[in-house]
């Protein structure tokens, strides 16, 4: 998981005491919100402000009193939050020292510094509530978000959620088993999800568990998923809903960490990557874990870099699971060769330059570090082909070599790309002639591919390019 710039809690308020200084506008509006909370909010304030005297003459919640006098230290006392609107920055610091003395959190409007916690931005479904912080750094830009969630959440969503909150301990004393009562919870979620403005009522409960008992323990599931190449902004909105229902992910050697945060906190989370020519999960265990956790009831996701069904060993996995009776499905990502050529914005099929899109694996099945005896080295030689190889990082040499010998062009242009489209992206621009020593001198520890074709020269110079002397120059 990435750093947090803080962590999101939502503290519980309800019959406790909060402690607000100040009169002003921003005051009252504090002053609201923590009443909305179901705190009871003692406030102090010289000359409290029009505005904060309305509001709490008409508290949403919780109580506020207004005391029409300075703070004082022992007002602190028995408090579970403290929150200043002060302006003047001695008296702001000096409240926030008291706060500290006394162990009561606090918040002072406007000045991070002297902040335990800060308030986000909130979408109030109650008891539904998202909130939204940018630690500070651009509170408009928290608004602006949280006008777009505004529209996208609908407010029917409340009622479902306070349905939730009151069906729960009814659906608890069901004696239900655990997968029971999560199918029952999956089905809530369904018909929310269905008909969101609609008002759930007692007989939708009865409606929900009918029958549940009565379904047989279902065997899980598998589900083969492409991370993407790496970025998290290009996973598939279908293989987040993967990531969110999983009981086990099964997490391939080269998918980027940052595409876990997507997933299922509650998940089991297991290693089972396959690196080249290292140490390895064989794939007969792989195919086990995934059948014998898939048979204890465990829904699985095969979490594979990039799309599952391009030199991923979808196929072995897909027979081994049918073969065991289990379902399995396949989630497409975007493969590492669109994220790439995307990423530098190169069209690896044009009319002009290119008729003919192959990929290639520089990876041998026998992982005896030489190439594939089938491979059509004509078309890759062909120059109206673009050919994008995979895993070369070993082979690269002997595959452009091969090209040279099959007649393609030495000055055809070749971009090597590693760990494409992620934060430490490197790009390498050659020629088929140079590129395996442009790869070679920098030794990537990452995943690469290789592109090679006409198209290639329209790749923009200002791609990020590793500092590597072209073969056969000094340094």
């Amino acid at each position: 998981m990435e750093a947090l710039a803080r962590l999101p809690i939502f503290l519980a308020l309800q019959d406790k005491r909060a402690v607000l200084v100040g009169g002003s506008t921003a005051a009252a509006w504090k002053a609201e919100l923590l009443s909305a909370a179901g705190a009871r909010v003692d406030v102090y304030a010289q000359n409290p402000s029009e505005e904060l005297l309305a509001i709490a003459a008409e508290a949403p919640r919780g109580p506020i009193a207004v005391h029409a006098r300075a703070f004082e230290a022992a007002d602190l006392n028995g408090a579970a939050i403290a929150v200043g609107a002060i302006e003047d920055e001695t008296q702001a610091a000096a409240f926030a020292a008291a706060a500290r003395r006394a162990g009561v959190p606090v918040n002072v409007v406007d000045k991070p510094a002297l902040c335990d916690f800060a308030f986000g931005a909130i979408v109030n479904r109650s008891p539904l509530v998202i909130g939204i912080s940018t630690d500070g750094a651009a509170p408009v830009f928290g608004q602006a978000i949280r006008a777009k969630l505004e529209a996208l959440i609908p407010r029917g969503f409340a009622r479902w959620a306070e349905a939730a909150r009151t069906w729960r301990p009814r659906i608890q004393s069901l004696g239900l088993s655990f997968r029971a009562r999560r199918q029952l919870w999956e089905r809530f979620t369904q018909a929310a999800l269905a008909r969101p403005n609609d008002i759930p009522d007692p007989s939708e409960l009865e409606a929900l568990s009918a029958d549940i008992d009565a379904e047989p323990e279902r065997i899980g599931s598998i589900v083969l998923v492409g991370a993407g190449p790496g970025d998290p902004e290009l996973l598939t909105l279908r293989a987040v809903r993967a990531l969110q229902s999983a009981d086990v992910i099964l997490i391939d050697d080269l998918v980027a960490p940052e595409i876990l945060d997507f997933a299922r906190r509650e998940a089991k989370k297991m290693l089972v990557g396959k690196t080249g020519y290292g140490p390895s999960c064989g794939q007969d265990e792989i195919n086990q874990l995934m059948i014998g956790l898939a048979r204890a009831g465990r829904r699985v996701v095969r979490l594979k870099s990039g799309d599952p069904m391009v030199f991923g060993r979808a196929g072995e996995e897909i027979a081994a699971c049918r073969a065991a009776g289990i379902a399995v499905e396949a989630v497409p990502g975007i493969t590492a060769a669109q994220g790439a050529a995307s990423r530098l914005a190169v069209s690896l099929t044009h009319r002009r330059y290119s008729r003919r899109l192959q990929y290639v694996t520089g990876h041998h099945a026998d992982a005896d570090g030489g190439l594939s005896a089938d491979i059509d080295w004509k078309s890759i030689a062909d120059p109206s082909t673009t050919t994008v190889i995979y895993m070369p990082k070993r082979t690269l040499h002997a595959v452009t070599a091969s090209a040279l010998e099959h007649g393609i062009d030495p000055a055809t242009p070749a971009v090597a790309v590693v760990e494409a489209t992620r934060a430490g992206e490197i790009v390498l621009r050659g020629s088929v002639a140079d590129i395996a020593a442009r790869l070679e001198a920098i030794a990537p520890s990452g995943p690469v591919l290789v592109m090679i074709g006409r198209v290639l020269a329209t790749v923009a110079s200002s791609a990020q390019e590793a500092a590597v002397p072209a073969a056969g120059s000094s340094a």
